[in-house]
């Protein structure tokens, strides 16, 4: 079999990401890895995905291998890079103002919108569901989601979600400014941090957890992960697992998942119409996402008489802490003695909570 133009194209997708990840600096840890193995998955009899063994026949090459260990058979790598990600949120902002916890929820709305769209535009209802989790805005729960419910479109999803992760700066200040007035972009929000003790904080991840796993059964592996992350973080025994998990162990199943991901970029499965469309449902899902947090805001202001900067609700999606520091930058560009990072954080981490939750329950209903 030689080159077809399906393969060409995806060529230069990889290089398009591996650009992406160095010129642009766009989650380089993971585009790079995808970029590269979208390459290496497209080259003729590619040995990476199936390979003639003398004496032993056709056995699976390493980025297959990958793939069947690490997230066909158990999902391992996505739930072990949240053990990371957990290791790394703070939830003091959040816990300090548990209002923020209704901006996480808001947020999602995006999820539900896009699998709405999705299924307009054909998609059955289990690849609508694994698309509308673009709009978790969460790489690893898109990922683990379009595998558990058999997506062929994990490829495509995968790119779609991390290209607008890295894309939250651009995407996002121009609907906030879209959906808000300047004298809402105005509004203070003085922070009052309360003392929260570390009983506190060592509790919350389990009560977390726990809550998590009596309403939606299916998040307990996404949400445990992510909080069994955060408990390492804050039992204070455990400081050097702590950091190994937020640097070491993140890196390396960051890594490996990338170009992992990457067998589900052949080209005949990958360079198809609806990849466009999986691409054009990631972006309105960001898009939904942030709008369902800001006017969920502008409604409670409503009723508030202490009123909430609208932009607050668009850091309720889960692209922890770049959607935190779009609004805190648009804060300073509005008045630049309106300090809103903290306030925003405890709606981004909330987010975090929320997506890996919306996840499960998803997964509950369609499994």
């Amino acid at each position: 079999m030689g080159i077809t133009w399906q393969m060409v194209v995806m060529y230069v997708i990889g290089g398009l990401l591996i650009y992406l990840a160095l010129s642009k600096d766009f989650e380089p840890a993971l585009l790079l890895p995808m970029g590269f193995g979208a390459i290496l998955v497209n080259l003729p009899f590619s040995g990476v995905i199936n390979q003639m063994m003398t004496g032993v026949g056709e056995t699976h090459g390493i980025i297959q291998w990958l793939f069947d260990v690490g997230i066909e058979a158990s999902e391992a790598f996505p739930l072990l890079l949240f053990i990371g990600i957990g290791a790394m949120i703070d939830f003091g902002p959040l816990l300090s103002n548990p209002k923020m916890f209704l901006f996480g929820a808001a947020a999602q709305f995006g999820i539900f919108a896009a699998i709405t769209v999705s299924t307009l535009l054909g998609f059955d209802i289990k690849d609508a569901v694994a698309a509308g989790m673009i709009g978790a805005a969460d790489g690893p729960t898109a990922i683990l989601v379009s595998q558990v419910l058999e997506s062929k479109y994990m490829g495509a999803i995968a790119v779609a979600a991390y290209s607008y992760m890295a894309l939250v700066p651009t995407i996002q200040p121009v609907v906030i400014k879209a959906i808000t007035t300047k004298k809402e972009r105005l509004i203070r929000m003085p922070y009052n941090p309360k003392n929260i003790s570390k009983r506190t904080r060592i509790l919350f991840p389990i009560i977390v957890t726990v809550i998590a796993g009596l309403v939606a059964p299916a998040s307990v592996s996404l949400v445990g992960f992510l909080m069994f992350g955060n408990l390492i973080r804050e039992c204070g025994a455990l400081e050097n697992l702590s950091k190994t998990a937020q640097n070491e162990l993140a890196n390396l199943v960051t890594l490996l998942l990338g170009i992992t991901i990457s067998f589900s970029m052949v080209a005949d499965k990958f360079v198809t119409l609806d990849t466009i469309k999986i691409m054009i449902i990631g972006l309105l899902a960001f898009v939904f996402d942030t709008i369902g947090g800001v006017m969920f805001a502008k409604f409670l202001n409503l009723f508030s008489k202490n009123k909430i900067n609208p932009m607050i609700g668009a850091a309720g999606i889960s692209a922890f802490p770049m959607a935190a520091r779009v609004v805190q930058k648009m804060g300073i560009a509005e008045d630049n003695q309106n300090h809103l990072l903290m306030h925003a954080i405890g709606a981004n981490v909330s987010g975090q909570i929320a997506s890996v939750v919306a996840g499960g329950i998803l997964l509950g209903f369609f499994i």
